[in-house]
Order: C-alpha cells, then sequence, then structure tokens
C-alpha cells in the first residue's frame, strides 16, 4: 500500500509523526512514528464514550484475541515497537511521546489499560510507575518482573545470555552494575501501589524462562503489602511449549472483563494546567541544557523539600530527560523553615556553592505554621528573589504552593490564602513560573479524586501525595518547553515591590557579639537532655546562656536584623532594643520545643534606616508557659544590608 503522510506533530523534546493507514484484524490501523520507534494505534467501528485504549508493550501479534473483542466493543489499541531496549529511560521518554500524541491529538481517554507480555512487563510497568496517575489497569502475561531472573538468569530460570548482554550494553552496566540494577518492576512500587492500579498477572507453573517464584509471586507480594491490588491467574492445561514460557490463555472473557470493568469508565480527572503558570518559563535553563551540558539545581524549603518523594523524582526525570547533561542537585530543605530563614540563609545554604541555574522554591506552608505575617512574605520572598537573580541574572526560578489543611480551609470559604497571594503576587511581578499545588488539591478533592485522610494524609504528603506533586512538575516542564516565549528574555530586574525587601540577607557571625561572663560559646554543640535536633543545627558553634539577665550586645549595618535559635524545651524569653529605643519582649519557646530543639528565625528589627546600628538583648527573668528553663542559644545572627 502506497504511503500517505497524515500530519506532522511536534511534542516536548520528542518528535511525532503520523504516516500511513492500513488494516489490522479487519480494523483501520494508522502508523506512528515517536522519534526513531515505530508504532500504530487500531480503530473501532465505533468508539466507546470517552475512547477508552488498551496499550500493548511487546509482541503486538501474540495472543491478539483480547485485543480483537476489546475493539469490537470500542476500545482503540495501541503498541509502540521498541524491543531490545529493556525499559530503557530513552523507551520511557518515547512512551512519553507516544501517550501525548494519542491522549492530547487523537483524544483518547487519559488512562489506559498496559498489557504487558513477557519482557513487555519491563517496559509497562517501568512507564507506570513513572506515572502511575496516567494508567487504570495493567494485564501481565507471563511477565519479566526481575531483570536478574531474565535475561540475568541469576536464579532458577534459564536466562538468555545473549539478552543479558544487550541489557548491558544498553545501559552501559558493567556485569556489577548489573546486578546492583534496582529498578526492575519488582522495585520501587509504592507510587503505583498508592494509587490503586489492579495488576492481573497470567502465569505459567511451569514456566523455566520467567519463573513464578522470581517474578509475578515476588511482584505480587510486594505490590500486595504496599497496598496495591494484583492477582494471579495459574495455567496449568493445555499445551505449554518454550520451557513452559508459551501458554494458552484461559478464560479470555475474564481478561476482557477485567480490562473493560477498570478502563471502560475511568472518571476524567481534573487536569495540571490550570494550576500552573508559566510566565517566562524556564527558557534560561534549557539554553544551558542545550549549550553547556553542565546544569545546577537547587531546591530551597521546609520539610516538603527536604523529605524522600517529589524532590528525587524530579531529579531523576531530569536526567531522564536530558541524558546527556551533567546535573549538580542542591538539597536545601530543611524542615519547620518558612521565607524568612529562606531569606538569609540563601547565600551560605545555595549560592556559597556555585552557579545555579534552576531554582526550586517553596515557603507557603511554613509560612502559615510559623504566623510569618504578610509584609514579611512579600519582603522575603522578593529578598531571595533578587539576591538569587543577583548572583546569576539568568537563573530561572519556579515557585511551589504546597497544600496543608489551612488552605483548605480557606479554600472552602472562597478565600485564597495570603501566603498563596504572596506567592504569587511576586512570581508575576519577576515573570516567575510557579505551580499552585495548594489549589490543585483543594479542587481534586472537591471533585472525589481522593480524600485527605485516606490518600493524601497529611501537609508532609504520603507517597500518593508525593506522585500527585511529581505529575504536576512534569507537566510544567511540558508546557515550558512548548510555551511560545520571546528567544531573547530580558535578564533586567522590575523595580521592587517594598523598598525593604531582604535583597541582600545573609548570616552574621555570632563572633560579632559582645556577651557578658554569662555567656559561651560551644563550637560543637549538642543537647544535654538527649531531645531531638534538625540536621545543620547540631555539633555547630552555639552562643549560649542559661542566666536570667545575662546580656550582650551586636553592632552591626543594613536595615534587618534577626537571630536563628536554637528553641528546646529550656527555651526562655528575651528583651531587646535597638540603637537604644524602647525594649521589646519575645518568647523563644514555640509549640514544638517541648520534642525538639527546633531552628527557629526571628526577626527582631526591619524597615531601618541603612546604616550602622546598636542591639542589646537580655534574658529575662520570667519563663514562658510550658518551658522548663531561661535559655538562649543562638547559632547565628542574620542581617540585611539593601
Amino acid at each position: 500500500m502506497r504511503t500517505k503522510l497524515i500530519a506532522v506533530f511536534i511534542l516536548s523534546v520528542f518528535s511525532s509523526t503520523v504516516w500511513a493507514q492500513d488494516r489490522w484484524k479487519g480494523f483501520e490501523r494508522v502508523n506512528v512514528q515517536v522519534n526513531q520507534f515505530k508504532g500504530y494505534y487500531v480503530k473501532p467501528a465505533h468508539a466507546l464514550k470517552g475512547n477508552p485504549w488498551v496499550w500493548r508493550s511487546s509482541f503486538p501479534d501474540w495472543h491478539t484475541d483480547i485485543d480483537s473483542i476489546l475493539l469490537t466493543k470500542g476500545f482503540h489499541v495501541a503498541y509502540l515497537d521498541a524491543d531490545n531496549l529493556y525499559g530503557h529511560p530513552t523507551v520511557m521518554q518515547a512512551w512519553d511521546g507516544f501517550y501525548t500524541l494519542l491522549t492530547t491529538n487523537i483524544k483518547l481517554a487519559p488512562k489506559p489499560a498496559l498489557e504487558a507480555v513477557s519482557r513487555g512487563a519491563l517496559y509497562a510497568l517501568g512507564w507506570a510507575k513513572r506515572n502511575p496517575d496516567m494508567v487504570s489497569c495493567i494485564y501481565a502475561e507471563t511477565p519479566v518482573y526481575d531483570i536478574k531472573s531474565w535475561p540475568g538468569g541469576k536464579g532458577k530460570g534459564l536466562g538468555d545470555t545473549t539478552a543479558w548482554k544487550e541489557f548491558k550494553s544498553v545501559f552501559h552496566f558493567t556485569e556489577q552494575q548489573a546486578m546492583d540494577y534496582s529498578d526492575s518492576p519488582i522495585d520501587h512500587l509504592e507510587g503505583l501501589a498508592s494509587f490503586k492500579v489492579p495488576v492481573l498477572n497470567v502465569v505459567g507453573l511451569w514456566d523455566n524462562i520467567t519463573p513464578l517464584q522470581e517474578n509475578a509471586a515476588v511482584f505480587v507480594q510486594r505490590y500486595n503489602a504496599l497496598g496495591g491490588p494484583a492477582t494471579v491467574i495459574p495455567v496449568t492445561e493445555g499445551p505449554q511449549s518454550l520451557y513452559g514460557h508459551h501458554i494458552p490463555v484461559p478464560n479470555i472473557n475474564q481478561l476482557v472483563d477485567f480490562v473493560t470493568s477498570n478502563a471502560a469508565t475511568v472518571k476524567e480527572s481534573l487536569p495540571y494546567d490550570p494550576y500552573i503558570k508559566v510566565r517566562s518559563g524556564l527558557k534560561q535553563f534549557e539554553k544551558v541544557i542545550n549549550s553547556q551540558k553542565n546544569a545546577t539545581v537547587a531546591f530551597l524549603g521546609g520539610s516538603i523539600t527536604y523529605n524522600p518523594g517529589w524532590r528525587q523524582k524530579v531529579c531523576n526525570y531530569l536526567h531522564e530527560l536530558y541524558p546527556q547533561t551533567n546535573f549538580r542537585f542542591i538539597a536545601a530543605g530543611i524542615p519547620s523553615l518558612g521565607s524568612l530563614p529562606h531569606a538569609f540563609r540563601l547565600q551560605h545554604d545555595v549560592l556559597d556553592s556555585g552557579k545555579v541555574d534552576l531554582l526550586f522554591l517553596e515557603a507557603a506552608v511554613n509560612d502559615r505554621v510559623n504566623g510569618t505575617d504578610s509584609l514579611t512574605q512579600v519582603r522575603d520572598l522578593e529578598g531571595i528573589i533578587r539576591h538569587a537573580k543577583k548572583s546569576n541574572p539568568a537563573m530561572d526560578i519556579v515557585m511551589m504552593e504546597f497544600a496543608d489543611p489551612d488552605k483548605n480551609h480557606d479554600y472552602d470559604k472562597g478565600i485564597t490564602p495570603v501566603e498563596i497571594n504572596n506567592h504569587e503576587l511576586v512570581a508575576a511581578h519577576y515573570g516567575l513560573t510557579s505551580i499552585n499545588l495548594a489549589k490543585e488539591v483543594h479542587d481534586k478533592l472537591q471533585e472525589h479524586e481522593f480524600s485527605w485522610d485516606d490518600d493524601f494524609k497529611d501537609l508532609h504528603p504520603s507517597v500518593f501525595g508525593q506522585e500527585l506533586y511529581f505529575a504536576t512538575f512534569k507537566q510544567m516542564f511540558a508546557l515550558c518547553r512548548n510555551a511560545r516565549l520571546p528567544e531573547k528574555a530580558s535578564t533586567k530586574l522590575p523595580s521592587k515591590l517594598n523598598e525593604y525587601s531582604f535583597v541582600n540577607g545573609s548570616y552574621y557571625n555570632i563572633q560579632n557579639a559582645k556577651p557578658d561572663q554569662h555567656w559561651s560559646i560551644n563550637p560543637h554543640w549538642q543537647p544535654e537532655d538527649h531531645t531531638s535536633t534538625r540536621e545543620g543545627f547540631v555539633n555547630v558553634p552555639v552562643l549560649s546562656a542559661t542566666t536570667p539577665g545575662a546580656k550582650l550586645s551586636l553592632t552591626f549595618k543594613g536595615n534587618a536584623v534577626g537571630m536563628a535559635i536554637l528553641s528546646g524545651p529550656d527555651a526562655g524569653s528575651v528583651s531587646y532594643s535597638i540603637d537604644g529605643g524602647p525594649y521589646k519582649h519575645l518568647s523563644l519557646f514555640t509549640p514544638w520545643s517541648n520534642s525538639l530543639h527546633l531552628p527557629w528565625y526571628l526577626l527582631l528589627g526591619s524597615g531601618l534606616k541603612n546604616a550602622t546600628h546598636h542591639l542589646t538583648l537580655i534574658i529575662d527573668e520570667n519563663k514562658p508557659q510550658g518551658s522548663k528553663g531561661t535559655a538562649c542559644r543562638i547559632v547565628d545572627f542574620f542581617t540585611n544590608m539593601p
């Protein structure tokens, strides 16, 4: 048949071409190509509402009865040929392109059913684990679930010497690296299980190519333990060839029912796009990627940035998206810290380590929890942006607004949370990309896509929440790549939003203080009460005193001053004065101090004249309510030079 050009699409960092039509099992087939990979999709005579589809990952002409029946029921059937690449990240990117082509341009359903036959499980499970929000169910037949079982042959299976050598070549692995490989389908199933994607396995009990006990049995045990629904149908009757690996399909209607019941009536989720504002995008970052092949990405935030989850997934995704780039990642997340600490630790924790090309910034959750007032939030956030841009005018910045119960309650009342308004105010003023994950989570809760208590569980997201966040980040990268933005973006900063923003915030060493005899510096401070500490705030120099009336003075330059303290079970209160003004009283004790020597940043003065100032600080006699003492432990002072 003569090839007929249908259309050409350019999608993200890959290209897709729809190039010819023919017939498959009597149905119209459209052949496509994504990068170097050829594939197709087959149209049913009468598509079901919502255009559900089944995506076969390998061996498209093996046991096709299930596909034929699904076509007659109104399903589309799709296939992308990437055999002999064993689920390599390059293939996963092509799968992303194929998925985008079929869901965006062809308008197929957002959650296909995946068919994984034999080695096809390497592709289907590899992609499903990366995209658990995009899969309705998985049907697996004699699946390869552990690369060491097949083709490795390192257990009871026969293995395949040629394929094992090919696998190592594709991944550029030594023998030891191949044995240490930890991204087989049996690995890292937490995200997929959190989305409750059902998996049905059909296996041969005497399969010596992919032995049950090394593959499907291991997968089902691990997946079930994580809360994922998975079952096994053992085949014991009928002809079984190729060392038991080729088995007859039992009860085809049962398999069809599994796919249709899970994939035909999937409720479409709210899209990610409305919660992402591209603005100036990531053009400068992309230029670095394309020209220098070296890039630094920094993550500045609180515990949601510090904890495992979305941040590590973003790092892995960037490696897969840009395999020729050498990335350096700076993990500067510290639990409990919000915009005020970020503004004054940015230099030390991020910028001092060298040029940063992309900065992820989050503070909205802890700004609410820590009680940071609205004006200070704006001064903090603007200060961070201008300070970062001063270090590298071409730095791209993504501002993130994570979810918490307080923000859900605000949105329930029709109120945009103050922290979100301030993040968006600064992001819009400086043309920065922003992601309102708080609004996204709220809206999806309202649509009953999941529940906070059962699925999201906490402002520190569960595995499910981390996957949801990561899915939004992936969409952000796609939107930024595809956005029509000026080729030459201006790096000139606009005027300040606030005259007193902390644009040069930095730490000011405790050695600069002049304490009386009651104070001392412990160069390697550790708590004597065995209360917990935060990483980075233990075994460090600490200026401390516990005696009421203990006094110190500090001379500093700039328009703001504060101190980073350790607020533990015995934290007291202080009185302080700037330039001889009236004394102000300040409690150092927090709601969390009884269980933790909490890093706590206190702004003592802001909006000051840009001059030399003198701070006097005295420990008060009275203990705060709930405290066991009158201690003041200072890790750093901080100041701002306009």
